[in-house]
């Protein structure tokens, strides 16, 4: 009887640590954007696709550049470089569009949206402790949207912060901002 009880204790010990070094070394899916190197949490990242088939919906706010069709689901893709307030992602061989999962907080349910990246570059496994705490200071984004600074080779990633660079409810208020401007615009037009 002690015998299976230890090797409960040992199976859940091994749990344990195998649950550790999973904290310890994550993976990021990296990718250029404006000359910079980014990269998101590849357990967010469901497919990567070649930029291609989007239809532009009016009165969206401008780092949405509209939406494509998934294997019949609506997925809204946003412009990074514009998000980030920088301009508009321009379209090369290399272009692609990273499918994400999002969740809002306190929110059940996700939904995928495409983020529209210069070049994939490629799955890297950063530990932990190469990985350093989002600057206060000197960031060309905001720095909210920085989860934090990992060191790969000698040159800094940045990681994302997919939840707040692709907040629902922020890119929701962003659009009744978009739609009410131009509301403000047509009613002075018409007077």
């Amino acid at each position: 009887m002690n015998t299976l009880v230890n090797l409960g204790a040992q199976a859940r010990a091994d749990g344990a640590r195998a649950a550790a070094l999973a904290a310890e070394h994550k993976q990021y899916l990296t990718f250029l954007l404006g000359g910079e190197m980014f990269s998101i949490d590849i357990l967010r990242i469901r497919e990567i696709i070649w930029y291609a088939g989007l239809t532009e919906v009016p009165m969206m706010p401008a780092c949405i550049r509209g939406v494509i069709n998934l294997r019949g689901a609506v997925v809204p893709v946003m412009d990074l470089s514009t998000r980030f307030g920088k301009p508009v992602t321009p379209l090369s061989k290399s272009t692609c569009i990273v499918i994400i999962e999002v969740a809002e907080a306190g929110d059940n349910t996700s939904q995928s949206m495409g983020v529209v990246v210069d070049a994939v570059q490629a799955v890297l496994e950063i530990p932990a402790s190469e990985i350093e705490p989002p600057p206060n200071f000197g960031a060309r984004i905001r720095s909210d949207f920085i989860e934090g600074i990992g060191k790969v080779n000698g040159k800094f990633v940045i990681l994302l912060d997919v939840a707040k660079v692709l907040s629902r409810s922020e890119i929701g208020a962003m659009g009744q901002a978009t739609a009410a401007a131009m509301a403000t615009e047509h009613e002075a037009l018409a007077a």
